[in-house]
């Protein structure tokens, strides 16, 4: 390809629409820091084939609502096309109707002062445009490869009102709510940090030096205490907070630098204690202070109470009114509980990514709330105008942030918005579209569609986080379907909704056919035919295209093993799974699987770990080797095939031998099985085995960045479609196709985090099993929060037919 053109335009009104043509990726800046909108976004990777000489354009349109944070909104474009550009070019309208202050438009490549050359700005009372287009030679001065940055752009809206900007459009408003000019309320702030051992090394000075900052950023007026925990919880200052004063913060800071990570994680006790400290009591109720609490931890509870669903009942019992901020640090964190604990308690969570930035990041998260000005804020919307309002009771508003309320109005076509003593009444009218100022070119057309948009995005985001906070599995499922509706109806990608792309019917292509791009549940198995990024599935069309599934969860037989080891299987007609645990021994070989039909044997070797301080009798193994094989003569290959699977290699014997390095993309195919490796980063890889079109098997590579010294690098292994092997399948993933679903005994929660209560049946044998929330690892999916039949030890044997000894065989 000759000529390489890259063009990015942009509409902005806090609503951004952008189109991207050629080469678009998101990136950082041009420090070596990692790529922040990498690690926080989800990625579509599309593949095509491109003969020689001939001109592709790629063309990607998407909208976003830009969340405003310490006092500005943030469109971050990535600019890496890989090489230099005789024609790169960016263009960007800002158009906003209540105006833009002077002096606030900011662009720029992270944290410069000034705007790349070749930047223009023209910016007018109401709106702004932003061009740039750097030549050949101001492309090089960056790299050889050319631009490798984000380009930003910050800006910040005029809002006289205090009352907001309401917006109205054929039947749906949006409300922005960021009151300017109030003073700051004082905060009563308790920093609980965990120092179990995991957070030895570059965690712990990290987040000391991110103390260090926030501890010298405290007012005066502030109260705050200092936790940290581990199997045990210390105290800063025992039994009270402390006024920010010089030589109290000063005292503060030598405690955080004593600080050493060693031990445990008992969550529940530190919880209870940060409790203690900001919950006034009632005869003292003591002067009005925000209530907040910063909870950091980088892993599971280990030790004391355990169960997230009575960590959960604990604090929301102690905590009351206390606003609590989750941050989860690093991907090993309890995320799913730190999410549910903030969303119960008046807070939200955060990831804090295991990066050279991560003390910036915790940084940036306290600044965002580190200014409370207002609490237990109600907007009111008269009833007779609008319904089906989203949320508009928030328990905070954080100076620089703004609260979005979204809903429908009747015919009148206008919304009465009440606050404290405020009253303001905005009829749908020209001004209503019309922005503040002439000559404004590239206005939000489009704005009306989106304002539709966003009340259905605000609405499946709330569906699905009351179907996360609630215990009732028929209000979840319904929850779920209203999620699903309208995710369908409004072509959003969420999770209860997916991507799906497939090739088109040969009567389908057609010389001008456009790709169109809508949602669909999510199917229950993977893309039969994983590819590495770059090597395209066929040289022809691929179009992404709406077609609803019909669930068959009778022949489609899904199981993994992973972790110490934990069984995972999918019982027939429950979308629920089956757990339990084998306790393993160190250098034993188990035989997973086995059907003699097919030809097919998986086998998996353990390895020791090291056992948990509470159970030390308990021996802890993982696998570290799988090795998947055929005997010839078995209906699924015409010859004999081996795939080794290792920490750091695959080798693929038959006919010859190939080896695919487990940190690097690549795919063999041998006699019709395909094996394709794909590396996400140094810490997420994945190997997928297709040995036929209804047998599919993953194994996913677990490593971690700083291990704890009871995490060890090892694999786990997933039957993705086992729809294709015979129903004489035995091993310890081979048992159970035939098993009924659990009947319920028991549908209330209890203290000990059981949800439910079941007996699990096959023919005269029947198995007791109850149902609570587990942190899962499915898939390629981050680790979860997720529903499991849990099997009692004392049961497991009968579960599987045959004593663990009758799995072990001699060798690999």
């Amino acid at each position: 390809m000759k000529c390489v053109c890259f063009c990015l335009c942009s509409v902005l009104s806090r609503y951004a629409r952008t189109t991207v043509q050629i080469g678009m990726r998101c990136l950082r800046t041009f420090r070596s820091l990692p790529p922040l909108c990498e690690r926080e976004i989800e990625k579509f990777r599309v593949a095509v084939s491109v003969p020689p000489g001939s001109h592709i354009s790629f063309s990607l349109s998407y909208e976003e609502l830009l969340p405003r944070r310490l006092g500005h909104y943030e469109l971050t474009l990535g600019l890496r096309p890989g090489r230099l550009v005789p024609n790169l070019t960016l263009d960007v309208s800002i158009v906003e109707r209540t105006g833009l202050p002077f002096g606030v438009l900011h662009c720029g490549s992270g944290n410069e002062s000034e705007a790349p050359a070749s930047t223009r700005i023209l910016k007018r009372p109401g709106c702004a445009s932003v061009h740039y287009s750097p030549s050949l030679e101001q492309q090089g001065s960056v790299s050889p490869k050319g631009l490798h940055a984000d380009y930003i752009i910050r800006y910040d809206v005029e809002l006289s009102d205090p009352i907001g900007d309401v917006q109205v459009f054929d039947g749906h408003f949006v409300h922005y709510f960021a009151p300017r000019g109030l003073p700051v309320v004082p905060k009563e702030v308790i920093f609980v940090i965990d120092v179990s051992g995991s957070m030895i090394g570059t965690k712990i000075k990290q987040t000391k030096q991110a103390m260090t900052t926030i501890l010298g950023d405290l007012r005066e007026g502030d109260h705050f205490n200092i936790i940290t925990f581990s199997d045990k919880v210390h105290t800063w200052k025992k039994g009270r907070s402390a006024r920010a004063t010089p030589n109290n913060v000063r005292d503060a800071k030598e405690f955080v630098n004593r600080i050493i990570a060693n031990g445990w994680t008992n969550i529940n006790a530190a919880l209870l204690s940060a409790a203690q400290l900001v919950s006034p009591s009632p005869s003292s109720p003591g002067p009005n202070r925000v209530p907040l609490v910063f909870f950091l931890t980088d892993g599971e509870a280990t030790v004391g109470i355990t169960a997230g669903e009575s960590i959960l009942s604990n604090a929301r019992s102690a905590l009351g009114s206390v606003s609590l901020f989750g941050l989860a640090f690093g991907d090993d964190a309890d995320f799913p509980l730190l999410k549910r604990l903030a969303l119960e308690n008046r807070g939200v969570a955060r990831m804090v990514y295991e990066d050279a930035d991560a003390a910036l990041q915790l940084k940036g998260f306290y600044d965002e709330v580190a200014s409370p000005l207002l609490s237990d804020i109600q907007l009111t919307y008269l009833d007779d105008q609008a319904f089906d309002v989203s949320r508009s009771l928030f328990p905070n508003y954080f100076q620089g942030s703004e609260l979005v309320v979204t809903g429908k109005v009747k015919t009148q076509n206008h919304v009465d918005v009440r606050w404290a003593d405020n009253h303001m009444s905005i009829s749908k009218g020209e001004d209503n579209k019309t922005v503040s100022g002439t000559d404004c070119p590239g206005g939000p057309d489009g704005i009306s569609s989106f304002v539709h948009r966003l009340w259905a995005y605000f609405t499946i985001k709330e569906l699905l986080l009351a179907k996360l906070n609630s215990t009732d599995s028929t209000m979840q499922k319904l929850l779920g379907e209203k999620a699903t509706i309208l995710s369908l109806k409004y072509n959003f990608v969420t999770p209860v909704t997916s991507l799906v792309v497939v090739k088109p019917d040969e009567d389908e292509i057609r010389p001008t056919a456009s790709t169109t791009t809508t949602a669909k549940p999510p199917p229950p198995k993977p893309p039969a035919q994983p590819r590495k990024a770059g090597t395209p599935p066929h040289p022809s069309n691929m179009t992404i295209k709406l077609k609803v599934p019909h669930f068959c969860f009778q022949c489609i037989y899904i199981s993994k093993v992973d972790g110490d080891p934990h069984f995972v299987v999918q019982l027939p007609k429950l979308k629920q799974n089956l757990c339990f645990t084998v306790d393993g021994k160190a250098n034993d070989v188990l035989r997973l699987l086995k059907d003699p039909e097919r030809g097919i044997t998986v086998d998996g070797h353990l390895i020791s770990a090291p056992s948990k301080r509470d159970v030390q009798d308990r021996h802890r193994t993982y696998f570290d080797q799988i090795i998947i094989s055929s005997a010839e003569g078995g209906t699924a290959w015409p010859a004999s095939i081996t795939i080794s699977i290792s920490l750091d290699v695959v080798v693929v014997e038959g006919e010859g031998q190939d080896t695919l390095p487990t940190g690097q993309w690549g795919s063999v195919t041998r006699q019709g099985v395909r094996v394709s490796m794909e590396n996400s980063d140094d810490f997420h890889q994945s190997c997928w085995i297709q040995l036929a079109d209804d047998i599919c098997f993953l194994v996913l590579f677990h490593h971690y960045k700083h291990p704890s010294y009871l995490q060890m690098a090892h694999l786990g292994f997933y039957i993705t479609d086992g729809q294709g092997l015979s129903p004489s399948t035995k091993g310890l993933l081979g048992t159970f196709p035939l098993l009924e679903d659990p009947q319920d005994t028991e549908l209330r929660p209890s203290e000990d985090g059981v949800l439910s209560r079941g007996v699990l049946r096959w023919g005269v044998t029947h198995v007791t099993v109850i149902l609570q929330n587990k942190t899962l690892k499915d898939n390629v999916r981050k680790r979860h929060l997720g529903r499991c039949w849990v099997v009692p030890k004392a049961e497991v044997e009968m579960l599987l037919g045959l004593p663990y000894q009758s799995y072990v065989v001699d060798h690999l």
